[in-house]
């Protein structure tokens, strides 16, 4: 009778299996099973960040086009900025003060030097890229919004994910197309929406996601509706097209995603690597 050991010697020959060996065949031990509206909801990351980008586009068009002034802006980023502190922290009800041991004074102490900064450096943001050509500003402004959303942490836990890296380059986009603004004043307020709206407001997106899903699903609704209306009143075809991307992300990749999942078959058997369930530690000291 053949025997799975290598240390006998068996007239058989060494490819030799019998009908024994495939009884230990597995299949899809590993695999998740999905549920559609629970990848929706989490499909809604992408899409709100999909919106982040194309606001803060439209609102760099509206103020390049002389519709919307840096004032304007400005002070409703100011009001918008302070109504989703407070509502961060009532929905985070201190725990995460608590545990930062951050207080609300250092937290106006870091707004205040940013924006002191911010404001100091304009002149320099508005003339940094005025050497290069509008068409390359453009294209590296794309180049970089897209860098930022192939890069944003939307909770995923894998390699290409880097925070750091998806927020300098959306700082970098905005100084770019700043520099392309009539006055200093524009690219101050410009910096400063870009932290607004790719810094803080994804915060916000996950304390809702966490605490209030309801909320938080609502909120995606109105933030997507708010930027197909500003993205209408300047390409009625972009708007189109990009309600299109919204609901292929939301609706049609999840459907596609739970139906790849029925053409899975990853096989687990007794050719698998061998692996140590024994405790070892005592043959280490």
């Amino acid at each position: 009778r053949w025997q799975k050991v290598l240390y006998e010697r068996q007239p058989f020959p060494d490819n030799y299996v019998d009908q024994r060996f495939l009884e230990e065949l597995r299949k899809n031990i590993h695999a998740r099973q999905y549920q559609y509206w629970a990848v929706v909801f989490e499909s809604g990351a992408v899409a709100q960040q999909l919106c982040s980008v194309c606001v803060f586009v439209v609102t760099w068009w509206y103020m390049d086009a002389g519709m919307l002034s840096p004032q304007e802006l400005f002070g409703a980023g100011l009001v918008s900025s302070l109504l989703g502190y407070i509502l961060f922290h009532v929905i985070d009800a201190g725990d995460g003060r608590q545990k930062s041991g951050r207080t609300w004074w250092a937290d106006l102490k870091s707004t205040v030097v940013f924006i002191a900064f911010t404001y100091g450096f304009s002149p320099v943001l508005k003339t940094l890229t005025e050497s290069i050509s509008t068409d390359t500003i453009y294209a590296m402004s794309a180049f970089m919004l897209l860098g930022h959303l192939i890069f944003f942490d939307y909770g995923a836990n894998a390699a290409i994910v880097s925070s750091t890296l998806s927020l300098n380059m959306a700082i970098f986009a905005s100084v770019c197309l700043a520099s392309r603004l009539p006055r200093s004043l524009h690219a101050f307020v410009t910096v400063t929406f870009a932290m607004q709206i790719f810094a803080l407001w994804p915060m916000l997106q996950k304390k809702l996601k966490a605490q209030t899903p309801r909320c938080y699903v609502a909120v995606t609704v109105l933030f997507a509706l708010a930027a197909l209306a500003g993205l209408v009143s300047i390409s009625s075809v972009g708007a189109v097209l990009f309600a299109l991307l919204l609901l292929c992300i939301s609706c049609l990749c999840p459907y596609c995603l739970i139906r790849l999942q029925l053409f899975k078959d990853n096989i687990h058997g007794p050719w698998d690597e061998a692996e140590i369930k024994e405790d070892l530690s005592r043959f280490l000291m």
